[in-house]
């Protein structure tokens, strides 16, 4: 039995989610994802792994600008609304994880959340902080 590279196993899994099945949509509204294609998927050009798809609250984006990445104010000359509470975003693996170990982590989407954000965070970890319904 051969064993896969880490690359090859990034190619098995870049369109399934945490859960094993095919990544769903995170959002369009405001347009999200490292390709900008509303999905929370990435490639190694993304160094940030834009791979988990968050419900925002206003502590997390509190947070997030606190940490230096103001999420919440328009940038109009990239087409950036700003987020709200509620929007839907994919946010880098790694400052999910950051803001979990602060307490400031929001609710994930397990279902558009990426089977490579599983490298950074426990499955058993995102699932606690599953979010409870739909948009």
């Amino acid at each position: 039995m051969t064993s896969l590279s880490d690359s090859q196993i990034n190619d098995q899994t870049k369109d399934l989610n945490v859960l094993g099945s095919a990544l769903e949509l995170c959002s369009c509204e405001p347009m999200t994802g490292w390709f900008r294609d509303g999905h929370c998927k990435s490639d190694p050009s993304d160094q940030g792994q834009h791979t988990v798809c968050c419900v925002m609250t206003e502590s997390f984006l509190t947070y997030s600008k606190a940490q230096g990445n103001d999420l919440s104010t328009p940038v109009p000359a990239f087409g950036f609304p700003g987020l709200q509470p509620g929007d839907h975003w994919c946010v880098c693996a790694p400052r999910w994880k950051q803001a979990l170990d602060d307490g400031m982590a929001p609710p994930v989407r397990l279902e558009a959340t990426a089977h490579n954000a599983l490298m950074v965070i426990p499955l058993e970890t995102l699932q606690v902080h599953a979010h409870q319904g739909m948009r």
